[in-house]
C-alpha cells in the first residue's frame, strides 16, 4: 500500500429511516473486536456521489440545509462537495453481528463506503464549550 492511499473497510449496506447496516469487509473484522462496549462511534465514509472533479473542486458553498444564503467555504460547513469528499458522524451504536452493525443516526446513504471507525470517548470528542456561528445552529444537525 502507498502513501495517502486510503483503503475502503466496508459499506453502508441498508438504511431505513433512522437506523443503518454497515457491513465491515471480512478482512478488517477482526478490528471491530470490543468495539461493542461503546455505546457511540465516529464513522469516517466517503461521499461517493461527489467523488468526481467538479464536486472536488468545490471550495465555496451556500449552507443551505442551514437555512444560510451567505457563501461560505467547504471547510467551514460540512458540504458533501469538498477536495476530499470525506463525511463524519458520530452514531449511536445499536448492535453487532459478526462483521455488522447497526446503528442509530448516521447520515450517509447506501452503497457509501466505509473509510474508518473510532471510538467515540466524551473526555476527548466532547466540547460543550465549543464555539460555532449562529447560521449553524438552524437545520438539520449535520
Amino acid at each position: 500500500m502507498g502513501s495517502g492511499e486510503v483503503r475502503f473497510i466496508g459499506v453502508v449496506t441498508r438504511v431505513d429511516g433512522d437506523l443503518s447496516t454497515i457491513r465491515v469487509y471480512e478482512e478488517f473484522c477482526p478490528g471491530l473486536l470490543g468495539v461493542e462496549s461503546y455505546s457511540h462511534l465516529i464513522i469516517l465514509y466517503w461521499f461517493h456521489e461527489r467523488d468526481d472533479a467538479g464536486h472536488r473542486g468545490t471550495l465555496q458553498v451556500y449552507p443551505r440545509r442551514h437555512g444560510v444564503n451567505t457563501l461560505r467555504g467547504v471547510y467551514a460547513c460540512r458540504s458533501p462537495s469538498r477536495p476530499n469528499p470525506v463525511g463524519h458522524t458520530v452514531v449511536e451504536l445499536v448492535g453487532v453481528d459478526g462483521c455488522e452493525l447497526t446503528v442509530r443516526g448516521l447520515d450517509a446513504i447506501e452503497g457509501s463506503p466505509l473509510v474508518d471507525i473510532k471510538p467515540y470517548s466524551p473526555r476527548s470528542d466532547s466540547f460543550p464549550e465549543a464555539r460555532t456561528p449562529d447560521w449553524s445552529k438552524n437545520g438539520p444537525p449535520s
